[in-house]
């Protein structure tokens, strides 16, 4: 679970309460590498037996989502163009590479920052990367505040619930596994045109010579 153990990250939570929620959230989504997930659903666990209350722990989870993605999103647009080539560097992806992942992310914005609250690598980059590709500041700002509440409401009533059955380390675990499953689906949607696409240059042309006498 990352670099923080399951055992500092519940006596955090035992002693700061919903700040470690909210400012753990708003750091992941400004990019430092804090385990989002666990935080919430151990402030949802601990919701669950009655340490916190389950209202606070779920404004703060939509707060700092909200506000680090806004901040993410403010940090790619004014970062721009050379805050993407760096990030390029760093994962040796070349200029057209790089033109190519914008131009994919700006038609497929929304849907991207609305579920990949689910996914961890998507919570971090999909913000930023709204804001490189220039996407409109209020449609952002709807679609992160939408994600935001759907994915704090499903992972603090998630651990509010079954954390009274299914141990905390198994309900983490799950949860990442959930994510992955997420980030295949996401995948695969934003593949959907590109692969129609594929389809079409390689049987219609056929189709159509078919046709001919």
């Amino acid at each position: 679970m990352d670099w923080i153990s399951l055992d500092t990250l519940q006596a955090l939570a035992h002693q700061y309460g919903y700040w470690v929620v909210f400012f753990g959230i708003l750091l992941e989504n400004l990019g430092l590498p804090l385990p989002g997930e666990a935080i919430v659903i151990v402030g949802g666990f601990l919701a669950g037996e009655g340490d916190l209350q389950y209202g606070w722990v779920l404004l703060c989870a939509i707060a700092g989502s909200t506000i680090g993605g806004t901040c993410g999103y403010w940090v790619g647009f004014y970062g721009g163009w050379p805050l993407l080539s760096k990030i390029g560097q760093l994962l040796n992806l070349g200029e057209e590479r790089l033109l190519e992942i914008k131009d994919r992310f700006a038609t497929n914005a929304a849907r991207t920052v609305l579920l990949g609250r689910f996914v961890a690598l998507l919570r971090i980059f999909a913000s930023p990367l709204a804001g490189i590709a220039g996407m409109p500041f209020p449609q952002f700002l709807l679609f992160n505040t939408l994600g935001s509440v759907l994915w704090a409401v499903t992972m603090v009533s998630l651990a509010f619930f079954a954390g009274q059955v299914i141990p905390l380390s198994q309900l983490i675990t799950g949860v990442s596994q959930f994510g992955l499953l997420v980030l295949l689906l996401i995948v695969g949607w934003l593949a959907l045109p590109s692969l129609h696409k594929l389809v079409r240059k390689t049987f219609l042309p056929e189709a159509g010579e078919s046709k001919l006498p």
